[in-house]
């Protein structure tokens, strides 16, 4: 019979939980999101970041086993 007031109980509180909303301090966020808006300028946004990798240093290391690679096709 205990577990009807245990079940109860643990309905309450995850009622109690879904439906709790503390006290927004919306001065706080607004100073902390302005503190944030202010350190994106200094860093470069996805726009300015080329999509490809430079691999000029990879492209005379490994020239020639591209040559290597072109003899071992079968036509």
């Amino acid at each position: 019979m205990g577990r009807g007031r245990q079940k109860a109980k643990a309905t309450r509180q995850a009622r109690d939980i879904k439906y709790y909303s503390p006290a927004t301090d919306l001065s706080a966020l607004e100073r902390e999101l302005g503190k944030n808006r202010g350190n994106n300028a200094a860093s470069p946004s996805p726009a300015d970041v080329p999509y490809e990798s430079d691999y000029s240093d990879y492209e005379d290391k490994y020239a020639d086993e591209e040559d290597e690679d072109d003899q071992r096709h079968i036509s």
